[in-house]
């Protein structure tokens, strides 16, 4: 599955290049199509199912046990079958858990991508994962001395929109601007600025 096509990539390579034209602070934007894979919800799914079959059948049907057992089984093998379905999969992951494996995924990907070892402590991710709609931008520790977190947390609101609305691509600009202004009023370049971290968009997706 191709998540951005090249002419919206090369869109964000050219506004990141453009932000950072006017800070000397960093710019990262990755996008993810899952951070989890979630193989223990059909497990579970239909372990609940399948537990919660035999009430109804007792008092209700008064079925023997050796056909509640096996109405157990099929419902469990059921249910089972049916979660691995991955959209499916995914709605019956509660909003909490996918939230948090969402911003696990983030801080994973701000290391990852070396945000933490730049010279003034002023790189900027900017990050989505689309199977949670979750987005969401972390500064390193020199700007987050500077710039309050409603700033950032305004971004992300307008980038979760421009997410709801199919347009990940002008969400991701959008952002980038937003963040390029943010680090230009606190990091202006300087003579010796170098560029420490790519400028394409970072895509990670599920094997």
């Amino acid at each position: 599955m191709t998540l951005f096509s090249q002419k919206e990539r090369q869109r964000i390579s050219r506004a990141i290049a453009q932000a950072e034209k006017k800070t000397s602070g960093e710019i990262v934007t990755v996008v993810a199509d899952s951070s989890d894979d979630y193989t223990f919800i059909p497990v579970l799914w239909a372990a609940l199912a399948a537990l919660a079959l035999p009430m109804p059948l007792i008092f209700l049907a008064a079925w023997p046990l050796q056909d509640i057992y096996s109405a157990q089984l099929l419902v469990f093998l059921v249910f089972a079958a049916a979660a691995q379905w991955w959209p499916l999969r995914v709605r019956l992951v509660p909003g909490r858990v996918k939230r948090a494996r969402a911003h696990r995924h983030a801080v994973e990907q701000f290391l990852a991508q070396n945000l933490h070892t730049t010279a003034k402590r002023t790189g900027v991710l900017i990050f989505v994962s689309l199977a949670e709609r979750y987005a969401e931008v972390i500064a390193d520790k020199g700007i987050n001395d500077k710039a309050p977190q409603g700033l950032w947390d305004g971004i992300v609101a307008e980038l979760t929109a421009h997410l709801s609305r199919g347009e990940a691509a002008e969400g991701f600009v959008g952002a980038i601007n937003g963040c390029g202004a943010i680090l230009a009023q606190h990091f202006p370049p300087g003579s010796a600025d170098e560029n420490e971290l790519p400028n394409h968009l970072i895509v990670l997706q599920r094997d």
